[in-house]
């Protein structure tokens, strides 16, 4: 799951961009794992689904439970 989560920061984002700073590369990597990968991204190991979305489903069972 990991290597398929690097890949995708990797081909989707990282490759794209030219960093001029670490900082700069950190900023922008975080927002596109927070704004993006997140909250849009499907992901077809979780139903093609946004982990966001799973997640609530999974904290909203357990708490009803």
């Amino acid at each position: 799951m990991a290597e398929s989560f690097f890949g995708a920061l990797k081909n989707e984002r990282v490759s794209r961009v030219t960093y001029l700073t670490r900082e700069a590369a950190r900023q922008d990597i975080t927002r596109y794992i927070e704004l993006w990968y997140n909250h849009k991204r499907l992901h077809s190991t979780i139903g093609y689904r946004p982990p966001r979305e799973v997640h609530a489903e999974y904290t909203e069972l357990h708490i009803a439970a």
